[in-house]
């Protein structure tokens, strides 16, 4: 069974509701869902596996499952957080950037100035997962940075979706980058 808990306060104030639980000995996954409040898809999938962990306790692995990361942004069905930032363009990575390469994606006034950012930074280091699963709605593919190609091998066997070592276009700041690529915490978005 899951055992709900603060993840940590919005911009704005509000709880970010999360959810442990699991095998404590085993490796830890961590799941985001609506890092982008108007990317209704990650949340909706990540209540979905809130409602399926609720009934089938997690074996093998110990889970911490956040539903609506940026739960100012659900609400409000917002890409961006209460203060107008782009949560996962405000990381502390060696590339981020003060400036805005699309008006979508504004990075804050420096990396890590938003709470939601600075309560993740704190969880990740008193607690790495070996595993992070960020669920977006942007285009069906799997993006992974750091080791998890195999694990982005088997969801894509069941989906369809490609595997993209990047989205694109330039991504400072991004969670990816932050925990895949710097920290060594595979990450599949």
């Amino acid at each position: 069974m899951l055992e709900p808990f603060e993840f940590g306060k919005t911009a704005l104030g509000h709880a970010i509701s999360a959810y442990r639980g699991g095998e404590s000995a085993q490796p830890h996954v961590l799941i985001l869902g609506g890092v982008h409040g108007d990317e209704s898809e990650g949340v909706v999938c990540a209540e979905g596996l809130l409602a399926h962990f609720k009934s089938h306790a997690p074996r093998g692995f110990r889970l911490t499952l956040v539903p609506a990361f940026n739960t100012d942004g659900v609400a409000r069905a917002t890409r961006l957080n209460g203060r107008g930032v782009d949560l996962n363009r405000n990381l502390p990575t060696r590339d981020w950037n003060p400036r805005a390469f699309n008006d979508r994606y504004p990075p804050g006034p420096f990396a890590a100035s938003e709470p939601e950012n600075q309560a993740l930074i704190t969880f990740l280091e008193r607690d790495p997962p070996g595993f992070i699963i960020s669920l977006h709605s942007w285009k069906p593919l799997l993006n992974i940075n750091g080791d998890c190609r195999p694990e982005a091998e088997a969801i894509a066997a069941l989906t369809g979706y490609s595997i993209e070592p990047s989205i694109g276009y330039p991504t400072p700041g991004c969670l990816g980058t932050y925990t895949g690529l710097e920290r060594s915490m595979p990450t599949l978005t």
